[in-house]
């Protein structure tokens, strides 16, 4: 999410006369786009915005400095007493205020904070969508109405919302026309998706993903993230469709229902894995990715172990996994049951070896394999190519085809590794003879 209100903070300021700069040496204004998940993501902003600050002074003080996302609208005015240096902070549903923010810093007004929510959606202050390249994304749902007892984003967000059918369709058309071939469908609870359409009616993810697969040019449809409580039976079947690509982020947080419930998530285990099985019977070749917390208030040793025993009966593609970290506002925080330290680096030891034991089976098993990736970067050697397999694995190759860039082709991999896979265009071994085609 945080990325893709990054692109619109680019469309916002473009007609100012902004542009991206590779670097912040030499910018002209710096804007911190944040995460309040967890309390490593907050204290490195403090630590971002020194550097940044030495920087500020290199240039005389010529440069503007902006905090924005979900620590900007959690910590508003706490954010300018601590770095007294920031110029402004925007919470994560006024950035489209940053222009006339911009502008007061300018004239030397300091210390703004914006952190209103605006009284219609931002979608609709905000100017058209411009290219993202061949991948883009593209959000149709914001905020959160599940209060999970560990996240913050309920309270930085908001309650949750949906764009309209039609005003989706148009974005997408519109990056569909300037290049995107793989659009990513995001929201903080995307599968609770129930906008509005021109029918009247209200439609799911499911409807939206359907409609999106008949547009001419779009490649491929993906989604996240997913909260298991809202993965409908519609939504299920809508992955047996060619451009629904097979993998899915779907967050369990935990293996064990006791702490699941502590965790206010309302599933269980056993409705989790029936989800995937459902899945597996629509799309056999589908791989999962999930979200762990280990450490939440109260966990023992025996609910650990059914987080470990959950990942082995899944055998997941890859996850993210985290020490559980305690969020000012959220019930969990004031638990008195906190777990140490010491055991919670432990338990994400254990948990993150499995994992990534897992990963590299995953990609090792593409070897041999053949894949149709979309290029969209260029890697760190030269000459090299940097795609996205149907999985989101980052796949490389060494090709000084420039028709390829932007381009999905059909690769053999040649190697796979814990983060990436190697591999190497074929070739289609045809011989043109005027109209015909003799196979060789």
């Amino acid at each position: 999410m945080n990325a893709y209100d990054t692109v619109r903070m680019h469309d916002v300021m473009r007609p100012l006369g902004y542009a991206a700069s590779d670097t912040p040496e030499d910018a002209d204004l710096v804007i911190l786009n944040t995460c309040h998940i967890r309390e490593k993501a907050e204290e490195k902003v403090y630590s971002d915005l020194g550097r940044i600050r030495d920087l500020k002074k290199e240039r005389g003080g010529e440069m503007l400095i902006a905090v924005g996302g979900c620590v900007g609208q959690a910590e508003g005015e706490e954010i300018i007493r601590r770095a007294p240096y920031v110029d402004m902070v925007m919470g994560s549903h006024s950035y489209h205020q940053l222009p006339e923010m911009v502008t007061k810093a300018i004239r030397g007004q300091g210390g703004i904070v914006e952190l209103d929510f605006p009284p219609e959606p931002k979608f609709d202050y905000l100017p058209d969508a411009t290219s993202q390249g061949a991948s883009a994304f593209l959000s149709v749902q914001e905020g959160c109405d599940k209060f999970c007892t560990f996240c913050v984003v309920p309270y930085t967000r908001g309650a949750e919302y949906s764009r309209k059918v039609s005003a989706i369709l148009e974005e997408a058309k519109r990056l569909v026309d300037q290049g995107t071939m793989d659009i990513m469908l995001l929201g903080q609870n995307v599968n609770a998706y129930h906008g509005e359409g021109a029918d009247g009616r209200s439609w799911s993810l499911a409807d939206l993903m359907a409609e999106l697969s008949k547009m001419d040019g779009l490649k491929r449809i993906r989604y996240i993230t997913s909260h298991p409580r809202d993965m409908t039976q519609d939504l299920i079947d809508i992955h047996g469709e060619e451009k629904i690509m097979p993998y899915l982020h779907l967050p369990i947080q935990s293996g064990s229902n006791s702490v699941l419930k502590r965790m206010n998530r309302k599933h269980t285990t056993d409705l989790y894995l029936d989800i995937l099985s459902r899945l597996r019977k629509v799309r056999p070749d589908i791989a999962f990715t999930s979200d762990f917390i280990v450490g939440f208030p109260g966990e023992t040793d025996a609910e650990f172990e059914e987080t470990m025993e959950l990942v082995r009966q899944v055998n997941y593609a890859a996850a993210y996994s985290f020490k559980y970290s305690p969020r000012p506002g959220t019930p969990a925080a004031t638990d008195e049951n906190q777990v140490p330290e010491e055991v919670k680096k432990l338990r994400l030891a254990r948990l993150q070896a499995l994992l990534q034991e897992q990963q590299m089976a995953f990609n090792a098993a593409t070897v041999g394999k053949t894949f149709e990736v979309l290029f969209d970067r260029d890697g760190k050697l030269e000459g090299q190519l940097l795609g996205k397999s149907p999985y989101m694995q980052s796949v490389h190759i060494s090709s000084q085809n420039a028709e390829i860039r932007n381009q999905i082709a059909k690769v053999r991999i040649t190697g796979g590794y814990l983060n990436s896979l190697a591999g190497e265009i074929v070739v289609p071994n045809v011989l043109t003879l005027g109209t015909r085609y003799a196979t060789l």
